[in-house]
């Protein structure tokens, strides 16, 4: 079967390798659409901490079920998506139902080899039918659960009913996170350095604001909530001077959650975090909970899944146009690859 490889750090290569067999736990899927995201980027970049190399990459799909165990509620021909957080069920995590941080947890394209191929063989507890939607748009469900998932991390602190939100950084996650915070009634302010990103979030999510990272941002920020600040402020930034920048913004008794990482220590002022008695939250992966939210959301009509789609090729195509899609000029927001 066709292969995209990642053999190293800027170097991507189409290969042949044998097609997977199914185990007895397994859905062989026809792997239909991927998509390609900002830890794929970074894997080609050289700056993901997670991984070894050779890897083929991918862990926002979609495929035709081609076989399934029995009793797996899935059948020949049906269109899934993967959660592709390959969590072990057994650990302290998984028993308190946070799969998304399982201690053992294999991501597929990260810790082991994920789905730019023609076919992927997956554990049936990992495969979900998915009915009303289209390939392109179930690729497009893991990234947008991200966003949902770490605004259900700040709707558990109380701080999203008809409130105001600040969401740093508008690539793909932070644009997640912006839509769900709004479905939820927020007031949501996006922050971030590159007008295309802010355009994008005016024009297709319809923000009620947008501010450019830059000389008198925090006096704009402040004098659009009253000076109070923001109940709930999110990083999407992957930036540790962000990440350490971002308390300012949370109002007296918000909450500040990280949903980017970074291989870097932050550091915070403690007495500017004690002042707020802030409340400060990670946000890793999403669970199925999150996944079900983006679905449903996606029937609704409230998902601009034709906007967010801005790029797309086939598997053939990749290693010549994912260099191109690495530049800011590209305005690539979520590229897909369709297969098969």
């Amino acid at each position: 079967m066709k292969t995209v490889l990642c053999e190293q750090p800027g170097s991507l290569a189409l290969v042949e390798r044998p097609e997977p067999e199914a185990g007895p736990d397994e859905v062989r899927l026809r792997v239909r659409s991927v998509g390609i995201c900002g830890t794929d980027i970074h894997i080609f970049g050289g700056t993901q901490p997670y991984l070894s190399y050779p890897r083929v990459m991918g862990h926002e799909l979609s495929g035709e079920v081609l076989s399934a165990p029995a009793g797996s509620g899935l059948a020949p021909g049906d269109v899934a998506y993967v959660m592709p957080y390959l969590s072990c069920g057994e650990c302290i995590a998984c028993r308190r139902g946070k799969t998304n941080c399982c201690t053992r947890i294999q991501v597929l394209g990260v810790h082991c080899d994920g789905a730019l191929v023609e076919f992927l063989c997956v554990p049936q507890r990992f495969v979900r039918k998915v009915e009303g939607i289209s390939f392109d748009e179930a690729a497009m469900i893991e990234f947008l659960a991200i966003g949902a998932h770490a605004v259900r991390r700040a709707r558990g602190q109380g701080e999203l009913r008809a409130r105001r939100a600040l969401v740093v950084g508008a690539g793909p996650i932070g644009l997640a996170v912006a839509l769900f915070a709004q479905l939820h009634g927020a007031e949501v302010t996006v922050l971030d350095t590159r007008e295309d990103r802010l355009a994008f979030a005016r024009a297709q999510l319809r923000v009620a604001h947008t501010v450019a990272v830059g000389e008198g941002d925090r006096e704009t920020l402040a004098a659009l909530t009253g000076g109070e600040f923001f109940d709930a402020v999110f990083d999407a930034t992957g930036n540790a001077r962000a990440m350490e920048r971002g308390l300012q913004f949370v109002a007296h008794g918000g909450c500040y959650v990280w949903v980017s990482i970074v291989a870097d220590a932050i550091t915070l002022p403690d007495p500017e975090f004690h002042k707020r008695e802030t409340t400060l939250l990670a946000s890793r992966n999403a669970t199925i909970e999150d996944f079900e939210e983006v679905v449903a959301a996606m029937r609704a009509g409230q998902v601009p899944t034709r906007a967010l789609n801005t790029h797309r090729t086939t598997l053939d195509a990749l290693p010549e146009v994912f260099p191109t899609w690495t530049q800011p000029q590209a305005g690539v927001v979520k590229a897909i690859v369709r297969i098969g």
